[in-house]
C-alpha cells in the first residue's frame, strides 16, 4: 500500500540544493568583490579568500537549514494529507459497513413480513375471483368492486416480490452473452408497456461491441425496470432511448428518457431502499438493480440526459476484460 508521503531520498535534494546554493552564493558574492577590486585585510595580509570563505560557509549553512526546514514543511503536508485521506477511508468503510449491516436487517425483516403476507393476499385474491364470479351479471357494483380487490391485491403482491428479491442476494448464472441479444430481449418485454403509455423506443448502439459476461435474465430485468421507469417519466407521446457502447474494457449500456429529469440533490437517494418520488412507488426498483448490477462488478448511475431528461447509465465488465480479471 503506498502512503503517499515522499521517499526520505527526494526529501534530502532539498537540503543538499540549499547547501549547493549557499556555496554558490558565496563564490558569486567573492568573485565580485574581487572583480571590483575590492580586498579584505588582516595583519596587512590579503584576507579576501578567507572572508569569502567564512561567508561561504555560513551561506552554505544557512541554505541547508533553510532546505531542511523546506523538507520539514513538505513532509508534515504530505504526512497530514496521507492521514486525512486515511481517516476518510476509515469513515467510508465504516459507513458501508453500517448500510450493509442496516440492509441486513432490513432484509431479514422484508423475508418474515414477505412471507407472512403472501398467503393471506392468495386466499383473499381467490376469494374475490369467487364472489365475482357467482354475483348476478347485472350487479356492477359488487364486480367493480371485486375487480378493485384483485387489482390491489395483485399490487401487494408485486411489492412482496419486490421484497423478496431485495431481502435475497443476486444468484448469477453468468456467461457470454452478445449485447445486441440482450437488448432485443428487453426492447421485446417492454414493447407492450411502451405502446400502452404510448412511449417511442429508439434504438443507439455501436458496432462490434463486446460480449458481456453476465446472467442475462438479471441484467434484462434491470433493464426492463429502467424502461418502465423512463416509460413513466417520459409520458404519453415521449421518447425512451436505449443505447450501447464500450469503453475501456466495460460495456455501458443506458436508458434514457425525455421526462423531466431526476434532481441533483436526489441522485444519490433514488437507488436507497425504500426511497421513491412516486405515490405509488416502493421504493425497491433501484435498490434491486444496483444489487444486481453490483453483483456483476458493475455500477449504475444516474446523470442528466441530453435533452434534460434522466439518463440511467449501467457499466459491466466485458466478457474478455471479466475473464482476464479471474
Amino acid at each position: 500500500m503506498t502512503t503517499g508521503l515522499a521517499s526520505p531520498g527526494r526529501l534530502r535534494v532539498n537540503r543538499w540544493w540549499g547547501l549547493l546554493a549557499g556555496i554558490l552564493l558565496a563564490v558569486s558574492d567573492t568573485a565580485t568583490v574581487r572583480a571590483l577590486g575590492i580586498t579584505f585585510e588582516v595583519n596587512g595580509r590579503d584576507a579576501t579568500l578567507l572572508v569569502g570563505a567564512f561567508f561561504g560557509a555560513s551561506f552554505a549553512l544557512l541554505g541547508f537549514l533553510v532546505g531542511y526546514v523546506v523538507e520539514g514543511r513538505r513532509r508534515d503536508r504530505e504526512a497530514a494529507a496521507v492521514i486525512r485521506a486515511q481517516v476518510e477511508t476509515i469513515a467510508a468503510a465504516r459507513a458501508r459497513l453500517a448500510q450493509s449491516e442496516k440492509l441486513a436487517a432490513l432484509g431479514q425483516l422484508a423475508t418474515a413480513i414477505a412471507h407472512e403476507v403472501r398467503n393471506p393476499l392468495a386466499v383473499i385474491r381467490s376469494a374475490a375471483q369467487g364472489i365475482a364470479e357467482t354475483a348476478p351479471a347485472s350487479d356492477v357494483a359488487v364486480r367493480r368492486a371485486c375487480g378493485f380487490i384483485t387489482d390491489e391485491i395483485d399490487r401487494l403482491s408485486s411489492v412482496v416480490t419486490s421484497l423478496l428479491a431485495f431481502a435475497r442476494p443476486p444468484q448469477l448464472a453468468p456467461r457470454a452473452v452478445p449485447v445486441p441479444e440482450l437488448l432485443d430481449r428487453a426492447a421485446t418485454l417492454a414493447r407492450e408497456e411502451l405502446d400502452a403509455r404510448a412511449v417511442r423506443l429508439v434504438r443507439a448502439e455501436a458496432p462490434g461491441l463486446p460480449a458481456l459476461r453476465a446472467d442475462p435474465d438479471l441484467v434484462c430485468q434491470v433493464l426492463l425496470g429502467l424502461l418502465s421507469n423512463g416509460a413513466e417519466a417520459a409520458g404519453a407521446g415521449g421518447e425512451v432511448r436505449l443505447e450501447a457502447h464500450a469503453a475501456d474494457g466495460r460495456v455501458e449500456l443506458a436508458v434514457v428518457d425525455s421526462g423531466p429529469g431526476v434532481p441533483p440533490d436526489l441522485r444519490d437517494r433514488v437507488f436507497e431502499p425504500f426511497f421513491t418520488t412516486r405515490p405509488r412507488g416502493t421504493g425497491l426498483g433501484l435498490a434491486v438493480a444496483r444489487q444486481i448490477v453490483e453483483a456483476h462488478g458493475g455500477q449504475i448511475a444516474v446523470a442528466d440526459g441530453p435533452g434534460g431528461g434522466a439518463r440511467f447509465t449501467i457499466r459491466l465488465p466485458a466478457a474478455g476484460a471479466a475473464a482476464a480479471a479471474a
